[in-house]
């Protein structure tokens, strides 16, 4: 089973990966932490708003490679194909990256989105925390939100998009919920 978080920066996705980590629910599971943190780190390359071109190429191939390494195991990963969509289309919207870029974003998405089986959308109701690597500024936060929901009111991920809301404890209990009702 393929798991996904996803949402914008600073909602809490990293922070629920590592408690699922520590939880003995999910002790048959891989995890896969941040795509985007993994390019920084192993390319140099900007992220978030100061993302380009070799950025969201990076970002995207890596989403088929999480896919093509996890494919037949349980996993559950930081972020997904949805995640390489929104910002690419942000990008996109920017200027910063070509249409080539966002149809490629595109592709990979209806490529990949049927494949994850629980996407779970970390909504932005926490504050945003500075930890010298996301982007704290608001605006683009208020950018990405919206470019998330108008692709998840006409996107495929709505029929397997799980809304995780309020506290940790909260969103951990509709996580539980999600794997223990999957398939029924």
């Amino acid at each position: 089973m393929i798991v996904s978080f996803t949402g914008a920066q600073s909602t809490g996705k990293s922070t629920l990966l590592e408690r699922c980590r520590d939880d003995e629910k999910f002790l048959s599971y891989d995890f896969e932490p941040e795509v985007t943190r993994w390019v920084k780190k192993t390319y140099g390359l900007s992220i978030n708003e100061d993302g380009d071109e070799f950025t969201q190429l990076a970002i995207l191939n890596r989403h088929m490679h999480n896919y093509l390494t996890y494919k037949d195991k349980d996993v559950v990963l930081d972020r997904c194909i949805l995640d390489g969509l929104v910002y690419t289309q942000y990008l996109y919207n920017s200027g910063k990256v070509s249409v080539d870029v966002l149809d490629y974003a595109s592709y990979l998405y209806r490529t990949l989105v049927d494949k994850i089986d629980i996407i779970l959308y970390t909504e932005p109701d926490i504050p945003l925390v500075d930890d010298g690597e996301r982007s704290v500024n608001v605006g683009f936060r208020k950018d990405i939100v919206d470019i998330f929901e108008e692709v998840l009111d006409s996107a495929a991920a709505s029929t397997k998009l799980v809304r995780l809301k309020g506290s940790v404890e909260n969103r951990m209990k509709v996580i539980y919920n999600e794997i223990e009702n999957y398939g029924k």
